[in-house]
Protein backbone atom coordinates (compact mmCIF):
# COMPACT_ATOMS: atom_id res chain seq x y z
CA UNK A 1 0.00 0.00 0.00
CA UNK A 2 1.57 3.45 -0.80
CA UNK A 3 1.06 6.24 0.87
CA UNK A 4 0.04 10.20 -0.94
CA UNK A 5 3.07 12.10 -0.88
CA UNK A 6 0.81 15.01 -0.56
CA UNK A 7 -0.93 14.25 2.58
CA UNK A 8 2.68 13.60 3.66
CA UNK A 9 3.93 16.75 3.04
CA UNK A 10 0.72 18.45 4.76
CA UNK A 11 1.66 16.33 8.39
CA UNK A 12 5.35 17.51 7.61
CA UNK A 13 4.13 20.68 8.09
CA UNK A 14 1.84 20.62 10.68
CA UNK A 15 4.72 18.94 12.72
CA UNK A 16 7.93 21.31 11.85
CA UNK A 17 7.17 23.27 15.05
CA UNK A 18 7.07 20.31 16.96
CA UNK A 19 10.35 19.12 18.84
CA UNK A 20 11.18 14.93 18.60
CA UNK A 21 9.46 14.09 15.25
CA UNK A 22 11.00 11.60 12.99
CA UNK A 23 9.50 9.75 10.55
CA UNK A 24 9.32 6.12 9.84
CA UNK A 25 7.77 3.75 7.05
CA UNK A 26 5.13 1.34 8.62
CA UNK A 27 2.46 -0.65 7.54
CA UNK A 28 2.66 0.49 3.36
CA UNK A 29 2.52 4.30 4.72
CA UNK A 30 4.15 6.55 6.62
CA UNK A 31 4.38 7.09 10.26
CA UNK A 32 5.39 10.06 12.67
CA UNK A 33 6.83 9.32 15.85
CA UNK A 34 7.32 11.62 18.81
CA UNK A 35 9.88 10.71 20.75
CA UNK A 36 9.44 7.17 20.03
CA UNK A 37 5.80 7.30 19.93
CA UNK A 38 3.59 6.39 16.83
CA UNK A 39 1.91 9.69 16.94
CA UNK A 40 0.25 10.14 13.28
CA UNK A 41 0.51 8.69 9.63
CA UNK A 42 -0.47 8.54 6.49
CA UNK A 43 -1.66 5.64 4.10
CA UNK A 44 -3.24 5.09 1.04
CA UNK A 45 -6.61 7.22 0.93
CA UNK A 46 -5.79 9.33 4.10
CA UNK A 47 -4.29 9.15 7.24
CA UNK A 48 -4.16 7.99 10.75
CA UNK A 49 -4.32 9.24 14.53
CA UNK A 50 -3.19 7.89 17.97
CA UNK A 51 -5.51 10.07 20.03
CA UNK A 52 -5.82 7.33 22.86
CA UNK A 53 -9.22 5.70 24.75
CA UNK A 54 -9.67 8.57 26.88
CA UNK A 55 -9.50 11.45 23.43
CA UNK A 56 -10.98 9.23 21.03
CA UNK A 57 -14.67 9.86 21.66
CA UNK A 58 -13.60 13.85 21.02
CA UNK A 59 -12.04 12.70 18.10
CA UNK A 60 -14.70 10.60 16.74
CA UNK A 61 -17.26 13.71 16.63
CA UNK A 62 -15.07 15.67 14.27
CA UNK A 63 -16.05 14.52 10.28
CA UNK A 64 -14.12 12.26 8.38
CA UNK A 65 -12.95 10.50 11.53
CA UNK A 66 -13.63 6.70 12.04
CA UNK A 67 -11.89 3.80 13.95
CA UNK A 68 -8.87 2.20 12.96
CA UNK A 69 -9.29 -1.24 11.62
CA UNK A 70 -6.32 -2.25 9.18
CA UNK A 71 -6.83 -5.86 10.07
CA UNK A 72 -10.73 -5.61 10.66
CA UNK A 73 -10.07 -5.21 14.16
CA UNK A 74 -10.54 -1.94 15.75
CA UNK A 75 -6.99 -0.59 17.77
CA UNK A 76 -8.90 1.16 20.62
CA UNK A 77 -7.31 4.82 20.45
CA UNK A 78 -6.19 4.93 17.02
CA UNK A 79 -8.41 6.88 14.45
CA UNK A 80 -8.56 6.30 10.35
CA UNK A 81 -9.35 10.21 8.58
CA UNK A 82 -10.83 10.25 5.23
CA UNK A 83 -9.33 12.15 2.37
CA UNK A 84 -10.97 15.19 2.56
CA UNK A 85 -10.03 15.80 6.43
CA UNK A 86 -6.80 15.59 5.56
CA UNK A 87 -7.14 18.57 2.91
CA UNK A 88 -9.02 20.52 5.76
CA UNK A 89 -5.86 22.45 7.65
CA UNK A 90 -8.81 23.20 11.09
CA UNK A 91 -9.90 19.87 11.49
CA UNK A 92 -5.87 18.15 11.03
CA UNK A 93 -5.31 20.72 13.27
CA UNK A 94 -8.24 19.25 16.43
CA UNK A 95 -6.65 15.68 15.90
CA UNK A 96 -3.28 16.75 16.07
CA UNK A 97 -3.80 18.37 19.11
CA UNK A 98 -6.08 15.38 20.88
CA UNK A 99 -2.92 13.45 19.63
CA UNK A 100 -0.06 15.26 20.64
CA UNK A 101 -1.86 15.65 24.20
CA UNK A 102 -1.97 11.67 24.55
CA UNK A 103 1.56 10.65 22.99
CA UNK A 104 2.88 13.61 24.59
CA UNK A 105 2.10 12.23 28.07
CA UNK A 106 4.07 8.75 27.11
CA UNK A 107 7.36 7.76 28.18
CA UNK A 108 10.29 8.39 25.30
CA UNK A 109 11.32 5.55 23.63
Amino acid sequence: MAYDEGLATLMRDDLAQTQGIIEKKMFGGLCFMHFGNMLCGVHKGGGMYRVGKANETAALAVDGVSPLAFTGKRMGGMLDVDDDLMGDDDRRAQLLELALDFVGSLPAK
